[in-house]
C-alpha cells in the first residue's frame, strides 16, 4: 500500500542559474502621427455648434430637479472625500 502523502506529487524542480536568461534591449518610447491627418479631418467635418445638444442642455437648465438630489448627495460626498490639495506643503 503506498503512502497518500507521497500520490500526486511532482518531482523536485532544481533551480537553475539564470545566466541563460537575456533581457530584450530597452526602446525608446515611440508615437506614430500617421493617424493625425484623418483624426484633424474628421475634428473638422463635426459641426462647432450641435444644436440638439444645446436644446437638451436648455431643457436641462429649465428643468428645477435636474440634477436630482441623489446626485448632488453624491457629487458632495465625492468633494468632501477628496483631499485639500492647498494644504500639501510642496
Amino acid at each position: 500500500m503506498s503512502s497518500p502523502d507521497r500520490a500526486g506529487r511532482s518531482p523536485a524542480v532544481s533551480a537553475a542559474a539564470p545566466s541563460a536568461v537575456r533581457s530584450a534591449p530597452v526602446q525608446p518610447d515611440q508615437i506614430s502621427t500617421d493617424n493625425a491627418s484623418f483624426l484633424k479631418s474628421a475634428l473638422a467635418s463635426q459641426p462647432e455648434i450641435r444644436p440638439e445638444e444645446v436644446a437638451r442642455a436648455t431643457a436641462l437648465a429649465a428643468d428645477p430637479a435636474y440634477p436630482s438630489p441623489a446626485i448632488m448627495k453624491s457629487v458632495a460626498g465625492q468633494i468632501l472625500a477628496s483631499p485639500d490639495l492647498s494644504e500639501d506643503e510642496s
